[in-house]
């Protein structure tokens, strides 16, 4: 028939033993002797009436019947060998690849992915952390989130998550050795802050229409997280988003010593890269169910 298939094992055999012009190196590769080898390359050779091999004591070399046939003949194992990886790749435990700023990372992200993992035991995820703005050709991500929108690539679309407040907090043990009953009475309390958010005590003040005094002492710390600390231990009173406050309130590890002064913060964001697969969207659909 016209376009009967020669014997596949025949085929492999025949490929092998042409790219090595040996039998007995095909053999090596395949793991079977080099009769098997012999007998599958003039198995073929009867299956397609033409010689393949001109056999020699210690070579095989291929005649052009051979040659033009193993060129073909290889491009379309390459091609199987590589449909069957993808095939391999896409079975594979996929993995999401989640963008996010250290600080989000540690106090809100993480303490939930348990919950996600929990729900969806076959999707694994990766958290990766990096301050600088969000840009998928740059950057390796399926989901990036962010405060904010403004310095985001064009190329990546943002989509609202939920809003943000800035509360100030202290250790119950500091408020009432040293209570505080009004904004004037921060002048007699060391104040902590984020290194990168320094202003806050200044944007707080201004939208709380107070003046902050030129003598106050602040001290300023990395990440969210030593802020966090040193308010726990009662070194100072803090400004901290609730998204990251945690449980640190329900558990009075740290109390709002002014509960009705908040000031809004821009809401948070996600995107989705371009090349993010399906499972991306059950990720996408547990975040928007999260609470702040």
């Amino acid at each position: 028939m016209k376009n009967s298939l020669p014997p596949l094992n025949a085929v492999r055999a025949f490929a092998v033993a042409a790219r090595h012009q040996s039998f007995s190196l095909a053999a090596d590769e395949l793991h079977v002797s080099h009769s098997a080898v012999s007998r599958h390359v003039k198995l073929l050779e009867e299956h397609l009436g033409v010689l393949l091999f001109e056999r020699r004591i210690r070579q095989s070399l291929l005649t052009p019947a051979g040659e033009l046939f193993y060129q073909q003949v290889s491009a379309g194992l390459a091609q199987i060998a590589d449909a069957a990886a993808e095939l391999r790749r896409q079975a594979a435990r996929p993995t999401i690849t989640i963008n996010v700023r250290p600080s989000f990372a540690l106090l809100w992200l993480t303490p939930r992915l348990a919950d996600f993992s929990v729900q969806h035991p076959h999707i694994d995820t990766q958290v990766v952390t990096q301050t600088q703005s969000p840009d998928p050709d740059r950057d390796d991500f399926d989901i990036v989130i962010r405060r904010g929108r403004d310095d985001w690539a064009p190329t990546l679309e943002a989509h609202a998550l939920f809003e943000d407040e800035l509360v100030m907090i202290a250790a119950p043990a500091l408020i009432e050795r040293l209570p505080l009953t009004n904004l004037a009475g921060l002048s007699a309390h060391t104040l902590l802050t984020v290194r990168a958010r320094r202003e806050d005590w200044h944007h707080w003040a201004m939208h709380f229409g107070q003046s902050q005094s030129s003598s106050q002492v602040i001290r300023q710390f990395d990440y969210m997280h030593r802020v966090l600390e040193a308010a726990v231990a009662g070194e100072g009173i803090a400004l901290c988003p609730t998204t990251l406050l945690g449980t640190h309130l329900s558990s009075g590890r740290l109390i709002c010593p002014l509960p009705d002064l908040r000031m809004p913060l821009p809401r948070y964001y996600y995107g989705v890269a371009p090349q993010a697969s399906a499972h991306t969207k059950v990720l996408i659909e547990w975040l928007q169910q999260q609470r702040p």
